[in-house]
């Protein structure tokens, strides 16, 4: 059998990788191989045209060689410049965006495939490029003649996995010449700023350490990382990886420079001062393009164990600025002119709209929602955010009693997350949707089940542990229940009131299982507080009321949920509706409400 001899030589390798290109592949895989493969073959065109060669392509990965460094750069930034242009094109959420590294040195090419030193360098330095961007050898960079119309932003000195010595590196833009004009995406000298993904996109920035302690660093650097790494658990953000976030480290940066510079609406920030044994970590979350500081927190610590302090510390920050994030996108959203919008956009729009309408009591409302969310599924099918929202659409006129049949309405809302499970299998959303409508269908189990794959998917995800506590109140697990709801309103104290609601309902639920009734209210007032239109809080008001002996608390529930929901209380009486799995739990409202007698305090004409 004939095999080629292996042959050394000197050259320039262009490494191309696709970003995120595993959360693409779970939202359509067919149609990210079809779009990545696109990509590389005109990549290849541009290659061969500026005298490169294509040695390898895997996957979503792309490996080339050429002779001069400029030749490569020239290839780089047309590839990045015709991508630009027709991922803008598209509307849905499936944009291969690539990261290109260059790196000139020694290879080593045998049986059409192409290894060394330089083949690994260039792979490491375009994990350095922000999506769309091009990173550079300093080497390499020094053979480009300067007559080229090309700008360099150095990176500093950085250290490589796999390179014993730190080296230098440019993100490489082009500058405006002949023949490019002042609209180009690859950037000029007025502006590097890059287009904002579709959904929602933060930079954590490293931490600063600011006790003068040389041996805190360690501290700030793996507080970063663990923070970059569990944001990446919540698939609705874009996230910079580390080695981009890290570019930035020991450098004096205006934040929204460097929000322009990587493409980003958020970015967060942080520091750490240690004083003895205590250690005070502050941080800070921007909104990039208004310079507008969303959310500011710090947390004291005593360092027993440093690693548990800084998984702890992690982990708060990330429960509380997930939550801060959404309730942006979502004010963003509702700013937003019904013309003209991408997929995204009115998909946010329509999220923005039910949870507006789901906090007035409005039914109207939410059918123009899903209305709004179901143009956007016309357009593109596996929008995740749509899927979600028509899902919770149904389920709170299902919840409700609005409409002639609300009992089909929860087999729509099933109907529908169970769809967003199968195309977003790692977005725990569609779990909480499907698991609180299994509840209610009378499958406690399957409930459970889902709700406890939701947390497997993300441990921070407040919204889990939120409707996850609830489904544990209805099934009677009462201690679990108040276990999760603590936890979560610990992890996101600021998070949307409609969802803090569900803490303080699933409390509400659960000493009321137990019989504590003056702690029943306690909480149910906070949750109705949080939404003054949510049906089950009313009535667990109304039962713990007349439990107590509090005839002016019945008048006051009971007036409010007429208004909104006046079916509710008939449907609970006839059986149509079971707050809880045990019979001994709905005996502690149903018993309570017929003593009462209180469908003869409902006013006429309020019941169907």
């Amino acid at each position: 059998m004939e095999t080629n001899e292996p042959s050394r030589k000197l050259a320039v390798i262009l490494h191309a990788d696709v970003a995120g290109s595993t959360s693409l592949v779970y939202k359509n895989e067919t149609l990210t191989h079809e779009r990545v493969r696109d990509a590389f073959s005109r990549l290849s065109e541009i290659t061969e045209k500026q005298q490169g060669t294509v040695q390898e392509t895997r996957g979503d990965a792309l490996v080339a060689e050429f002779s001069l460094a400029s030749d490569a750069v020239e290839a780089a930034l047309e590839f990045q410049e015709s991508n630009y242009e027709i991922l803008k094109q598209l509307k849905d959420e499936i944009r291969p965006e690539v990261r290109i590294g260059i790196a000139m040195g020694e290879v080593v090419i045998a049986d059409n495939t192409v290894t060394g030193a330089a083949v690994i360098l260039a792979q490491r330095l375009e994990q350095l490029a922000p999506s769309g961007g091009v990173c550079i050898q300093a080497t390499a960079r020094e053979t480009i003649p300067k007559r080229m119309f090309f700008k360099f932003d150095a990176l500093d000195r950085l250290s490589l996995k796999g390179f014993d010595e730190p080296m230098k590196a440019y993100l490489v833009e082009r500058v405006i010449g002949e023949g490019l004009s002042e609209t180009s995406h690859v950037i000029t000298r007025k502006s590097n700023k890059l287009d904002l993904p579709l959904k929602p996109s933060i930079a954590v920035l490293p931490f600063i350490n600011t006790s003068g302690d040389p041996e805190q660093e360690y501290f700030c650097d793996g507080t970063t990382e663990d923070i970059i790494t569990l944001l990446t658990q919540f698939s609705g953000l874009f996230v910079i990886a580390r080695n981009s976030s890290f570019a930035y480290k020991g450098q004096r940066t205006e934040t929204r420079a460097v929000a322009r510079e990587l493409g980003v609406r958020y970015t967060l920030e942080g520091s750490v001062r240690k004083a003895g044994t205590r250690l005070r970590v502050t941080s800070q979350l921007v909104d990039s393009t208004s310079g507008t500081e969303i959310w500011a927190e710090h947390f004291d610590g005593i360092v027993d164990d440093v690693f548990d302090f800084q998984d702890q510390i992690a982990q708060n920050i990330v429960a509380c600025i997930a939550p801060q994030i959404e309730l942006k996108e979502l004010d963003r959203g509702r700013d937003l002119e019904l013309t003209d919008l991408n997929s995204y956009e009115l998909s946010l729009k329509a999220q923005a709209l039910m949870n507006d309408a789901i906090r007035a009591g409005d039914y109207q409302g939410v059918l123009n929602s899903a209305k709004a969310a179901q143009a956007v599924l016309n357009q593109d099918d596996g929008n995740v955010r749509a899927l979600w929202t028509t899902a919770l659409s149904h389920f709170a006129i299902f919840l409700n009693r609005w409409g002639e049949d609300p009992d089909k309405a929860l087999d729509s809302s099933l109907m529908f997350a169970g769809r967003l499970v199968h195309i977003a299998p790692y977005d725990p959303n569609g779990f909480v949707v499907r698991a609180i409508g299994n509840a209610w269908a009378g499958d406690i189990d399957a409930a459970l089940v889902d709700f406890h794959r939701a947390l497997d998917l993300n441990p921070n995800h407040s919204l889990s542990l939120l409707f996850g506590a609830w489904g544990e109140a209805m099934a009677g697990l009462t201690t679990e229940a108040k276990d999760h709801a603590n936890h979560a309103l610990r992890l996101s104290p600021k998070d949307l009131d409609m969802w803090l609601g569900i803490g303080y309902l699933a409390l509400t639920l659960a000493e009321f299982a137990d019989g504590n009734f003056e702690q029943a209210k306690k909480w149910g007032k906070l949750a109705v507080l949080m939404q003054p239109t949510a049906p089950i809080r009313r009535v667990l008001l109304i039962a713990a009321c007349i439990h107590t002996n509090e005839p002016r608390g019945v008048e006051t529930h009971l007036k409010s949920l007429t208004t909104f929901s006046p079916n509710f209380i008939q449907d609970v009486l006839e059986g149509r509706l079971k707050i809880y799995k045990q019979q001994e739990h709905n005996n502690l409202v149903l018993n309570a409400l017929k003593a009462s007698k209180i469908l003869e305090q409902i006013p006429s004409g309020t019941t169907s």
